[in-house]
Formats: structure tokens, sequence, C-alpha cells
């Protein structure tokens, strides 16, 4: 049984001042709406509905978290002990690329994800959600190149594979290496961006994916569990 099922809903805010004052280490999802992130947190974890895909993608603008370990306590609640116990965080990023919202709502959205992809210490990593089918749009790029410079590790999960062939699931695939590693620092030196095909649908590149969220948070995975019960994907927010 991966460790990411036992997250659990723990805070959400909308300003930087507010974000968690917790030392655990965070990986934040990040991604174009639609794309397929709220399916792709809610299948790694196991549950239908922790992260919520609005009717209306792009309108949710708040930093939802979810903790691993600890008694799953919201930050409200203010008990330290609890809070020290929180093995680590799950952050579900507001998606981007929809022009429904005000042109205020973009400005401020834009400063909140930035400013916490640059200067969120606690942030040990990104993952970035993209469509298989439209990898690497501008927005995207956007967050990569925000995000670049801390020299934290980039994992880019391309979403919907199901939608390929094997031929085009390649392609994709070599593609998208590519462009990962067309990022150099000043040195020449690449940096730590990996990427992986991911169906919810056909449950395809789970494991790699908690595989990889599990090491990149330092955690330990339980036994697994051979009465587990799995969620129906076909259920999940927003898998196509």
């Amino acid at each position: 049984m991966s460790k990411l099922w036992q997250a659990r809903f723990f805070t959400t805010v909308n300003q930087l001042r507010d974000l968690p004052t917790t030392t655990a280490p965070e990986i934040a999802f990040a991604g174009r709406s639609n794309a397929g992130k709220s399916t792709a947190i809610n299948i790694l974890t196991n549950q239908k509905g922790l992260a919520f895909a609005s009717k209306t993608p792009g309108r949710t603008q708040h930093i939802n978290y979810f903790s691993i370990g600890g008694a799953h306590v919201g930050q409200h609640r203010k008990d330290a002990l609890r809070l020290d116990e929180v093995e680590a965080l799950l952050v579900d990023l507001p998606g981007y690329g929809y022009a429904e919202v005000s042109g205020s709502a973009k400005l401020h959205w834009q400063k909140l994800l930035g400013d916490y992809v640059q200067r969120r210490d606690q942030l040990a990593a990104l993952v970035l959600i993209m469509d298989s089918r439209r990898p690497f749009t501008d927005l995207d790029i956007q967050m990569l190149e925000w995000f670049a410079p801390t020299g934290k590790p980039i994992h880019c999960i391309l979403t919907k594979a199901d939608k390929l062939n094997r031929n085009e699931s390649t392609n994709a695939l070599r593609k998208a290496q590519q462009m990962l590693a067309s990022y150099v620092d000043e040195d020449g030196d690449g940096f730590p961006f990996t990427v992986q095909l991911f169906s919810a649908l056909k449950r395809l590149g789970i494991d790699e994916a908690n595989d990889k969220i599990i090491d990149l948070l330092g955690l330990v995975d339980v036994a697994p569990d051979p009465d587990a019960v799995l969620i129906d994907p076909v259920d999940a927010d927003d898998a196509v």
C-alpha cells in the first residue's frame, strides 16, 4: 500500500502569508487546467475526491495542502505536537490556462504560483502535469523556467496516454525527454528533470509516479496490502 494513500486534507490558502508553518518536505502538483491534475492526485492517493476538479476549469485559485502522516488535523487546530508528526505534504496548485477568470485574478494567481515555487524552502520538488497530446504549452514552459533556477527536481507526468497509440506514445516521451534535456545551468549541466507517461484510465505509470514521488519526499512505502481496494479511474474527476 502506498504511503500516498494516507493523504488527508490539511489546509487551503490564497495568500503566501498563510502558508503552513510546517517544516515537512512538500511536493507541488502544477499543470494546465484540464490536463488531468486532479485525477492524477486522486489516483495516486487512491481517493476519489481528495483533489477537487471544478466544474469550470481554471476557477479554483487556492493552494490546497494534503498531509501524509501524523493525525491529519488541519493547521487551524494549532496542535503543534500533531503538526510535528506530519511526514510530508502534497500541494495542489491552481490549474492555469483558462480565460474565464478576470485580469486581476490572473495577476494574483500568477504571482502566487511564481512566488510559491521560487521561494518556498520546504518545496522539495515539482510534479508538472501535462496532457501527453499537448505538452509544453507556453504556460508549462513558464512554470519550468520559474522553478529551474532553484536546482530542485521536476518530474513531468504526461497524462491521458491511453489516447495515443504505441508510436505516438514513444514519440511523445522522446520529444519530452529532448525538451527537458535542453535546459542546462550556467555551467552547461542539465537540471534534475524526469518524465513519464501516465494514464488513469489504463492505470499506466501509476507505480512509476508513486515511486518517484515517495523517493523525492524521502519517504518509505508501507508493506503492500493484498486486500487493498483501488478506486475506479473511470469515475475520477477529470479522467478522459
